[in-house]
């Protein structure tokens, strides 16, 4: 083991243990970087690292909860507006997004979840990718339609 400690801090009294964790154990682990957004007194945390298993399922879990609950609005917004004012840029980013919190999914949090549970997320997240391919398909369409008639206009 390496000369680095670690702390095991609690609010019952002002003393506190100092606990050693196994690195193998820590590997297997689920690491969180926090923003630190905001100025305190209190302790920085650089890094944290869950051991529990239960507990990665849980964070995961609400966490992928979250993220696809705003994809799901964010393409019920793009669905519903119908403005021509959409250049695809926007839609075009928006799958490249899914696809790369997809493959996060696949391969990052793959190992914490299970098998059965990662499935259906992809699924979901595949069925996002087909409404926003319909819609990329239908504008793209729709661009080539006013291309043809501005070229037949040009024509006469």
């Amino acid at each position: 083991m390496t000369n680095s400690q670690y702390y095991y801090i609690t609010k019952k009294g002002k003393e506190g243990d100092i606990v050693y964790f196994d690195y193998e154990r820590l590997d297997g682990g689920f690491n969180i970087t926090p923003k630190n957004n905001f100025k305190y007194d209190g302790i920085k945390v650089n890094k944290l690292v869950i051991v529990k298993q239960s507990f990665i399922e849980k964070i995961l879990k609400r966490k992928i909860k979250k993220k696809l609950e705003l994809y799901l609005q964010f393409v019920i917004d793009i669905i519903d507006n119908d403005s021509e004012e959409d250049d695809g840029v926007v839609l075009r980013e928006a799958l490249n997004d899914l696809s790369r919190y997809r493959d996060i999914l696949r391969y990052k949090y793959n190992k914490h979840l299970e098998l059965e549970y990662v499935d259906i997320m992809i699924k979901k997240i595949e069925l996002l990718e087909y409404e926003l391919k319909l819609k990329v398909m239908n504008l793209s369409e729709k661009e080539q339609i006013y291309e043809d008639e501005l070229s037949s206009k040009r024509g006469r």
